[in-house]
């Protein structure tokens, strides 16, 4: 019999949120026919708390295992409730390991995340940047398995030509870091203008209000849709040749994933996973955190050669290959079952 799974993440319709792993993740896993249960779509976090303790608790003696999303900031503390329900009702659970920040957590409250990770089935890291940390801090009930999309729903584009038409996709938030997108691409115009820029995501902190003015200010010509779903910014793809990640703070993100799935080069700073996840040169880009000269010249030197564009490019359709979920279901599969 498949398992019975309660998800424990933060599944906001929210405006100001992006779509998280939850929303994808738990329908493949019930189409596989496991069944899921989810928490919660509540935007107020005290609401949101509650709902995903009386989900564990209602459900306490028809639940196999409790998936739950972890991340390093703020969010970290509902994983920790979450995993105290569990060692209480003695219900295995497995924290999904997500965010580049999971680091500073482990350090800034060793108690929590001894007793939160050191309890767990498992932990499941999607990459070895954050599986190595978990080791590293004793963490040796840790496994790899890496974040997945379904291929078939990310069509690569073949470009034999690349124009300086960027796309970013992420929150607006000074994490991420913006506003390096839009100096970076002010470099750009300044010599190509007839280049373009579309910056793809909800406003969080105040960020994108800055990028649009200072956009603004310099009439640069960026375009700002705010929050579209994955189908929406895949088609839009198309009409460009480039997708930029700026951020500071990284591990394996979904966006940068089905951007090479899409067939965009990406050139991404050196932050947290972005190194074990694009192979500098050879499948994206990689220049220093906040580096706008040396992201402006990398581009630079990108658009003078479509030649290495096409092979970065087919490159990384090749690397993503191994996150369809029809490969990495193998592994989720094994560990549920097992």
């Amino acid at each position: 019999m498949k398992k019975r799974i309660l998800y424990i993440g933060n599944n906001l319709s929210n405006p100001t949120f992006t779509a998280t792993y939850i929303s994808f993740f738990s329908e493949v896993l019930k189409q596989e026919g496991y069944w899921v249960k989810t928490a919660s779509a509540k935007d107020n976090k005290a609401l949101r708390l509650v709902e995903m303790l009386s989900l564990i608790w209602s459900h306490r003696k028809d639940t196999d295992v409790v998936l739950i999303d972890t991340y390093g900031a703020q969010n970290f503390y509902y994983a920790y409730s979450i995993g105290k329900l569990c060692q209480q009702l003695k219900l295995p659970y497995i924290p999904i390991l997500h965010g580049g920040n999971l680091k500073e957590r482990l350090d800034k409250t060793p108690n929590l995340t001894k007793s939160l990770f050191g309890n767990a089935r498992l932990n499941v890291a999607p990459s070895h940047f954050l599986y190595d940390i978990f080791v590293d801090h004793g963490f040796t009930n840790s496994r790899i398995i890496p974040n997945s999309i379904t291929l078939e729903n990310y069509p690569f584009k073949e470009r034999k030509t690349f124009k300086p038409n960027f796309l970013w996709v992420r929150r607006f938030q000074e994490r991420y870091n913006p506003m390096m997108a839009v100096k970076v691409f002010e470099q750009i115009y300044r010599k190509h203008p007839e280049a373009k820029m579309c910056m793809v995501g909800p406003e969080k902190d105040g960020s994108m209000e800055k990028c649009m003015e200072y956009a603004a200010q310099h009439h640069l010509p960026v375009e700002f849709p705010g929050k579209m779903k994955k189908r929406d910014w895949a088609a839009l793809s198309v009409d460009y040749d480039f997708f930029i990640n700026s951020t500071d703070v990284d591990n394996t993100p979904i966006s940068v994933i089905e951007a090479m799935a899409l067939g965009l080069p990406v050139i991404s700073t050196d932050v947290g996973g972005m190194p074990y996840l694009i192979e500098n040169g050879k499948d994206g880009i990689l220049v220093p955190q906040n580096d706008v000269p040396a992201m402006v010249a990398a581009i630079e030197e990108l658009l003078e050669n479509s030649q290495k564009c096409q092979q970065i490019a087919q490159a990384a359709y090749e690397k993503v290959k191994q996150f369809d979920w029809e490969i990495v279901k193998e592994e989720w599969i094994s560990v549920l079952n097992g």
